[in-house]
């Protein structure tokens, strides 16, 4: 058997990683010269890995800048992985493993605080420390069930406001600066940058895949800020007796009033011929169904783990975010590729927190994937206890780390990546 070479990538292997990569994703294998020419000059190829098999790549791996925002409202530096694919014949052989040594190790001499990626199977990357730190929820709306007086005009909003559609021109000029706003109040939404958006409004195409115009609508408050953004894609349905039975489905909608979210949720289901609405990724603790007269009217269709969680420095990342409640906890972290860990002193409150290396007793033992799965406020360190994930040294240390930790609205990443 030829050895494996595992390595960043080089400039002129691009088109055969892309190959890999579709392989990977179960899609056309071969890139067209668009793909690779459209791809290329965006890719900084030294956080792109690929595993090679001779002159056959076949594994693939890349992490790209990130800022994360934590509890609180700040944000820390972060990892993104993304793009990771082992060709079927080459499974099960370490490739995935050194990749990912070798990305997080130059992730902490970069001084990222956390690794984050979108788990595609839940089972692989808990053995590198990742943790499911935030959930996403999709609904199915039938919207004749909803109770919404569906006659009504739109948005019947208590500040005055105003729905408009607009171009994607607009929404290029609007969007950055509402989700700016959005991701300073909820944690767990992570930052877009300028490819981002010229993708999302179709100012760059994506080479290979069709683009398809959507449609955008903001939402005006009396005063004229834009406190919200909805875009979706509509189907034409109809059923045998010429009645309307189209479907909507967001692509997203971001608001940050809650003036805002409801009238556009409102919106959407106003329009003639949309019988349902398919919400797209939501938090779990979304307003939306309890929006409705009738919150069955919305049907769960997805609840599954979304953003992964890697800790790569545990004093800035509990410094980072703000806590629930005053308290101290000494936490004894195990990280088995000692990229952190370490037994720690967290005094915490409401206005921030500091975190030292101690060697006093600890209250709570946990792996550094806990850590992880922790970390937004989303999970509960009692719930972990029970399951066997995390050891309660310290009688009552379970509970009070739940009052600390824990947040008033759940975790929640709008964004695939």
């Amino acid at each position: 058997m030829t050895s494996l070479d595992v390595r960043p990538l080089r400039e002129a292997e691009f088109a055969e990683w892309l190959r890999a990569l579709n392989t990977g994703f179960l899609r056309v294998p071969t890139p067209s010269r668009e793909e690779v020419e459209g791809r290329l000059p965006h890719m900084d190829l030294a956080r792109v890995r690929g595993a090679f098999d001779g002159g056959r790549c076949v594994a693939t791996f890349r992490s790209f800048a990130q800022e994360l925002t934590v509890v609180g409202g700040a944000t820390v530096p972060t990892d993104a992985v993304t793009n990771v694919t082992v060709t079927p014949t080459h499974r099960r052989r370490g490739l995935l493993t050194r990749m990912m040594a070798a990305d997080l190790a130059e992730a902490k001499e970069r001084g990222d605080v956390a690794a984050t990626l979108i788990a595609a199977e839940y089972p692989i990357y808990g053995r590198y420390g990742f943790g499911p730190a935030a959930w996403t929820t999709e609904w199915e709306v039938d919207v004749h069930r909803t109770g919404l007086d569906l006659g009504a005009r739109v948005p019947s909003a208590a500040d005055g406001g105003r729905i408009d559609l607009v171009d994607g021109a607009e929404v290029r000029a609007l969007g950055p600066a509402l989700h700016d706003r959005l991701r300073a109040a909820r944690h767990g939404a992570v930052s877009r940058g300028a490819r981002w958006w010229d993708l999302y409004t179709g100012q760059a195409l994506f080479p290979g895949d069709p683009w398809t115009e959507p449609f955008h609508a903001v939402y005006r408050s009396a005063g004229g800020s834009v406190d919200g953004l909805l875009t979706y894609r509509a189907d034409g349905t109809w059923g045998d007796a010429k009645q309307p039975l189209n479907r909507a489905t967001v692509r997203s909608l971001d608001a940050v009033t809650p003036e805002a979210e409801r009238a556009l949720w409102h919106y959407l289901c106003s329009i003639d011929w949309i019988a349902t609405v398919r919400t797209g990724h939501r938090a779990p603790d979304d307003l939306l169904p309890l929006l409705l007269p009738d919150p069955r009217a919305a049907r769960t269709v997805t609840h599954a783990d979304f953003l992964w969680i890697r800790v790569l420095d545990v004093v800035r990342a509990l410094e980072a975010r703000t806590y629930a409640v005053p308290g101290s906890l000494v936490l004894d972290v195990h990280d088995p590729a000692a990229l952190t860990g370490g037994r720690y002193l967290l005094d915490a409150s409401p206005d921030g927190a500091s975190c030292t290396p101690t060697t006093r007793s600890a209250d709570l033992a946990l792996d550094i994937r806990e850590l992880g799965t922790l970390y937004l406020g989303d999970e509960s360190v009692s719930r972990l206890v029970a399951l066997g994930r995390v050891e309660q040294l310290t009688e009552g240390a379970a509970a009070r780390a739940d009052a600390m930790l824990r947040a008033g609205r759940r975790a929640w990443c709008p964004d695939v990546f």
